[in-house]
């Protein structure tokens, strides 16, 4: 039996459609379509959520709810709310579930936990050190060394992914508004962000690898990370995506120096930071321990994630 939070969101939704016809149980704040009644158990999660009848029975917990990093926080206090639910609740259900027999608690982390970006050709490795200044991804770090520590403690095995941006057919958010801006077909100055490298992942991709995880011996109590094993700069992910959205491609060539500039100039480096470094990951380790890769390219990623924009956008 698989446990699953988080099963309505973007993540859950996808993993959820690929688990059919295994015994699932989700816990969450609403119930996913396919699921039966039974089988769904309603509640926020936190240091004090009670997990033991969601838990019963259950052999593996897949952990994706999480309180997600969005743009211009309003939280009076983001650290302690992410905390609240990305620290302490993670932590409360890992208690509960070693306690109930759980064998295996795959945890959904983030690549922030490895930093804000890369040096250009120096990726991110799992066996990285380094503590997070970004309240979304110390909430992250923290979970991995309480959830280490439980491991320890108890037994029970611990997996940890952190994947990079994730993109797919219903991506909202950063990526859903690059879709929107390129489907437009407006001239845009970002066809000069030709020397930065990015790795993302295609949902099903990510899916793909935490099914892996569910019972891979060599999984037990290591942390991957995951991405398409295809980095790509901002200029050739925004023409990959016209190219699919089948619009006119009227990226003007304009300077990264000159973007980053102009974004200093009105208090926005940290869009112009995304928009021109680079955030690369290694997966060689994840490929090599699992003997797993990418079922999916990143051209075809795109296309499938361009024909659900399309087909729910031209309706």
């Amino acid at each position: 039996m698989i446990g699953l939070t988080g099963a309505t969101g973007f993540l859950g939704t996808s993993l959820l459609k690929n688990l059919d016809g295994k015994f699932i149980k989700a816990f969450g704040r609403s119930i996913p379509t396919t699921l039966d009644d039974g089988d769904f158990y309603g509640g926020s999660i936190n240091k004090e959520t009670n997990f033991s009848h969601f838990l019963k029975g259950i052999n593996v917990c897949i952990h994706c709810a999480a309180r997600t990093h969005v743009m211009h926080d309003k939280s009076l206090n983001p650290l302690e709310d992410f905390r609240e639910v990305n620290t302490c609740g993670t932590l409360n259900l890992a208690n509960q579930a070693a306690k109930a027999g759980v064998k295996r608690f795959i945890f959904i982390s983030s690549i922030k936990v490895n930093g804000e970006s890369t040096e250009l050709h120096h990726p991110f490795c799992s066996s990285d050190t380094y503590i997070p200044r970004d309240p979304y991804g110390l909430s992250k770090y923290e979970a991995e060394v309480g959830l280490k520590k439980i491991s320890k403690e108890t037994g029970m095995e611990v997996v940890i992914i952190r994947p990079p941006l994730v993109y797919g057919p219903g991506v909202k958010a950063n990526f859903f508004s690059m879709m929107n801006l390129m489907s437009k077909g407006l001239p845009l100055p970002l066809g000069g962000i030709t020397k930065n490298q990015r790795s993302l992942v295609y949902i099903e991709n990510l899916v793909d690898l935490i099914i892996t995880c569910i019972d891979h011996p060599k999984a037990a109590n290591k942390t991957f990370l995951v991405s398409d094993d295809h980095d790509v700069s901002t200029t050739e992910l925004l023409s990959t995506i016209a190219s699919k959205l089948k619009v006119p491609n009227r990226l003007i060539p304009l300077p990264s120096s000159w973007l980053n500039f102009m974004a200093k100039l009105v208090g926005k480096s940290d869009v112009a930071q995304r928009l021109c470094g680079s955030l690369q990951v290694d997966i060689e380790e994840t490929k090599s321990t699992l003997d797993w890769k990418p079922p999916f390219t990143f051209d075809e990623g795109i296309q499938l994630t361009a024909k659900a924009y399309l087909n729910k956008n031209l309706k």
